[in-house]
């Protein structure tokens, strides 16, 4: 089986993360959003707001899971057995960032990263630019899937 995982914090789920894993899903047998938790990190949406977000982005894909896990993601690979880490990529920066974090997984597992290029149309969205649009009442609705609305 293949079983890829694709971690974040989903702070929150942009349409850039959305078309990665859409496209992803033919790719692999099974994706599992894997939503982490950092003690050290100030989320803008709960961990509930969170997996409500990315729960309800995909409920019409049965091949996509979404949990909650701590540590490294590499043991979560192991725990439930999935061999592979997906990703997406935006810009060069991304890519740096990402092949030193693929490197170091490979090294301490047989875990493979597969990465995909984001999509033109989305390669200039990030969850923090969207966390911002929100704080200063921007039309954030453009950046994110409709399962993300804020009451306000």
């Amino acid at each position: 089986m293949r079983k890829a995982i694709f971690p974040g914090s989903f702070d929150p789920i942009t349409l850039g993360h959305e078309d990665i894993i859409r496209r992803g899903i033919p790719l692999f047998d099974e994706i599992v959003i894997a939503i982490g938790v950092n003690a050290e990190k100030k989320y803008m949406f709960s961990l509930e707001e969170r997996q409500r977000f990315v729960e309800e982005t995909f409920k019409d894909q049965p091949k996509v899971k979404v949990i909650v896990y701590e540590g490294l993601t590499i043991e979560l690979c192991q725990k439930i057995k999935a061999n592979f880490i997906l990703r997406g990529l935006r810009n060069p920066a991304d890519f740096e960032f990402e092949k030193a974090i693929a490197h170091t997984n490979r090294r301490l597992s047989k875990i493979e990263t597969v990465f995909l290029l984001t999509a033109a149309k989305t390669s200039f969205i990030s969850s923090s630019i969207v966390r911002d649009v929100i704080r200063h009442n921007g039309e954030y609705e453009i950046l994110v899937p409709d399962s993300v609305r804020i009451k306000k």
